[in-house]
């Protein structure tokens, strides 16, 4: 089988996967998400999104993050990718009973490949953000590097997700990791140096911020500008 086979089966199984998890779970995914995946809204608020600017959330689930976002920047153009349809059937709802269904474009798709110009009509993002997704993305790296390839000039890359719980008790970090198991969900140990490497290649800074002990981490890749 080639390479793009491979890769075809892999984005494959994963989808059916995460189908198969949240075809029920994502009508109460958000009431029982606020309380644990924390810094989300601390992400959004940081943005700093540009009037008209464009915004691209990879791993958009329900669309919260896309109804709160537009909120905060009434002006942005909204872009939400997720490799679930169950998924994106709650977004497209969200989106409709905000009333911004007609300044937001949702598609389904693998973060680890995917063209933004076929889905979007659009290839280069003001903004691209990534709340809690890595952590249960197969190939979590190569969605970064999308994430970056999508990036306008002068755009950044916005990450929140768990961390190394490094400053808390080991048995909560145990008990928290094992929990996180049964939901297919593996925090990034190594992810500020995955961040670094592929920065410094793309001649991009980077700044990185344990949050709450150690227990999430918040990070923004930053592409120089004309």
């Amino acid at each position: 089988m080639s390479a793009v086979g491979r890769q075809e089966d892999r984005a494959a199984g994963h989808a059916a996967l995460m189908n198969g998890v949240y075809r029920h779970q994502r009508h109460i995914y958000d009431l029982t998400r606020k309380y644990y995946l924390l810094g989300r809204d601390r992400m959004l608020a940081g943005l700093d999104i540009p009037h008209d600017g464009t915004v691209l959330e990879i791993g958009c689930g329900t669309g919260r993050n896309m109804v709160l976002a537009s909120r905060l920047y009434p002006d942005a153009r909204l872009h939400g990718l997720d490799i679930s349809a169950e998924m994106l059937r709650s977004a497209a709802a969200s989106l409709a009973r905000e009333g911004i269904a007609a300044r937001a474009r949702l598609a389904e798709g693998d973060a680890t490949e995917f063209d933004a110009q076929n889905l979007f009509a659009h290839d280069r993002f003001d903004r691209v953000f990534i709340s809690y997704a890595l952590s249960m993305i197969p190939g979590w790296q190569r969605a970064i590097a999308q994430g970056l390839e999508c990036l306008a000039p002068g755009g950044s890359l916005h990450i929140v997700d768990f961390g190394g719980q490094e400053r808390l008790p080991k048995w909560f970090r145990s008990m928290l990791r094992a929990w996180l198991g049964k939901f297919h969900v593996s925090p990034r140990d190594n992810l500020r140096e995955e961040l670094a490497g592929q920065a410094k290649a793309a001649g991009m800074s980077l700044e990185f911020e344990p949050l709450y002990r150690g227990y999430a981490v918040r990070a923004v890749i930053r592409r120089p500008g004309r």
